[in-house]
């Protein structure tokens, strides 16, 4: 059984940092990427990456702030959030299929979110 299991979510000041984690199980994950949900508004990609790293893509609003990462040997993935603001508050949640995309349909599996804050 697959399953993705987040960690690393809390409460930030703006302009903090925090680096999130998803370990996954019971299978090897060709792509794997990071979606969000803040309260009212609809689920949004933030990041993905390929098998070996070297493809990723980010959304506007986190690029230059956000980096995705991967340990393939431990069958993680990691995102890296600096320079943090009010508006990324949201449910992170961390997915993973066959082809890095910013569109949520590829993905297979999910992971149960893990809730980022940021405030002061």
């Amino acid at each position: 059984q697959v399953q993705l299991v987040e960690s690393g979510g809390g409460l930030v000041q703006p302009g903090g940092s925090l680096r999130l984690s998803c370990t996954g199980s019971g299978g090897t994950f060709n792509a794997m990427g990071w979606f969000r949900q803040a309260p009212a508004k609809e689920r949004e990609f933030v990041a993905a990456i390929g098998w070996s790293g070297a493809i990723t893509y980010y959304s506007d609003s986190v690029k230059g702030r956000f980096t995705i990462s991967r340990d393939n040997a431990k069958n993680t993935v990691y995102l890296q959030m600096n320079s943090l603001k009010p508006e990324d508050t949201a449910v992170y949640y961390c997915a993973a299929g066959s082809i890095a995309t910013r569109s949520p349909n590829p993905y297979d599996y999910w992971g149960q979110g893990t809730q980022v804050t940021v405030s002061s």
